[in-house]
């Protein structure tokens, strides 16, 4: 199959920098689509820790094109900082390799202190969110009041641009969050700087990826966060400012769904998430530190403990609905090693009634309670493992009951943070 998304199946964090680092071998061209730098996905290679907020991590592998697409709202600071991290580190030494879409809307500070302001003033309301400045930025986007990244190129157009949102927005700033305001001036010869540096890597990146597709380059989508965080479809309002979803890749890079072959959802062999809102399968026993220790549970963009829980197939099953999914990446089963049972969440328990599907409502939702299967852990390490059959009878029976329980394959299976520590059942690249 040419052209292959890769998605989040549960609520962001599932690994999938490592997963679009080892399908990038096979690909000749990763594209961000959506979400902006409140995404963190890290990979390790070679024993170096690489940490990625807007590049596709693609860029390890040398000659692949990278692409941020316009429906990635970019922090050009942020965006810079990434570049020059890896151009010091020996990447990207050709800037031909990274493209950048003309009309990704650009985070300005006002996003981030408005961001910052919002979720004080929510006290125990609060989303969860990363303070990046995303969702007023997607706000304003909406709004269509929002600054894009070829207005960084027209002096002019920006300021005045500028100059129209600073008046609401400082407004706002000093009169309803009581903080301080944004000064023009610094702030438009800063961002005009920062335009200089970026116009290199501006381009049409709809028409350069589906100039792409059509001379047969095969072609890898990176998602951002996670099906169950989608603006749309998530657990609404504790979600991102996105769609997270397959349809979102689509939309966010601009090429049409029938060019699209596969859709991969990556998931723990666990569950986790991080911020607020619903969480059936949540552990508060001793177990879950030594899942959090052991599978570094916390957030590469914030640093925080991730909550973590048992695998919850009907969240599965509801990313398979929605995307279409042709195959699980399953990570982290490594960080099961060693635990006498293992529990997979099959349904809930709403007000005294089973179901088999995620609940709409947030209420329903919250109230959910977990019916479980156990199986029998295995001690063994399995880092080592680099075919299926390697693998203990317990966790190959582990994994076949996943595929059971979501009606999906497990295509791939990672166990551990390297490269190689990756068990590939079927390549989609290759399908």
């Amino acid at each position: 199959m040419k052209s292959v998304i890769v998605l989040g199946a549960q609520w962001g964090d599932e690994g999938k920098g490592k997963i679009v680092d080892i399908y990038s071998e096979f690909s000749d061209t990763i594209v961000r689509p959506t979400g902006g730098n409140n995404a963190g996905h890290t990979l390790v290679v070679k024993g170096e820790k690489y940490i990625f907020h807007l590049i596709p991590s693609g860029i390890l592998h040398p000659g692949k094109k990278c692409v941020i697409a316009n429906g990635v709202v970019i922090d050009p600071k942020v965006l810079l900082m990434e570049i020059d991290r890896l151009k010091g580190r020996g990447y990207l030494q050709d800037d031909g390799q990274l493209k950048v879409g003309l009309l990704a809307n650009i985070i300005l500070p006002y996003h981030i202190l408005i961001d910052k302001a919002r979720e004080e003033k929510l006290g125990d309301r609060k989303i969860g969110t990363t303070a990046r400045g995303i969702g007023p930025c997607y706000e304003d986007k909406i709004a269509r009041v929002g600054i894009r990244a070829c207005d960084l190129l027209r002096p002019e157009s920006f300021a005045e641009k500028l100059r129209a949102n600073l008046e609401a927005k400082n407004f706002l700033l000093k009169n309803y969050f009581g903080g301080e305001e944004v000064p023009f001036q610094r702030t438009c010869d800063e961002y005009l700087a920062y335009g200089e540096r970026l116009k290199t890597y501006l381009i049409d990146t709809s028409l350069f990826i589906n100039d792409e597709i059509a001379q047969g380059a095969k072609v890898l989508f990176e998602g951002a966060q996670g099906t169950l965080l989608d603006i749309d479809h998530g657990t609404y309002p504790f979600v991102t400012s996105t769609n997270t979803t397959a349809g979102g890749a689509c939309t966010g890079s601009g090429v049409g769904p029938t060019k699209i072959g596969a859709v991969i959802g990556v998931s723990k062999a666990y569950a986790t998430r991080v911020g607020g809102g619903p969480f059936p399968t949540e552990m508060f026993d001793e177990e879950v530190q030594k899942i959090r220790d052991r599978g570094n549970e916390y957030g590469s963009t914030t640093g925080r403990p991730r909550r973590c829980g048992w695998f919850d197939a009907p969240v599965v099953r509801y990313a398979n609905r929605l995307n279409g999914l042709a195959g699980i990446a399953l990570t982290k089963l490594d960080v099961l090693s060693g635990l006498p049972n293992v529990k997979v969440c099959v349904a809930y328990e709403i007000d005294g009634v089973r179901r088999d599907q995620v609940p709409l409502l947030l209420t329903e939702f919250e109230a959910a309670k977990p019916v479980y299967e156990q199986l029998e852990g295995w001690k063994e390490d399995i880092s080592s493992a680099r075919e299926f059959d390697d693998l203990p009878k317990a966790a190959r029976k582990y994994v076949r009951k996943i595929e059971e329980i979501t009606a999906v394959e497990v295509a791939l299976v990672s166990v551990g943070p390297e490269r190689n520590q990756t068990i590939i059942r079927r390549n989609p690249f290759r399908a």
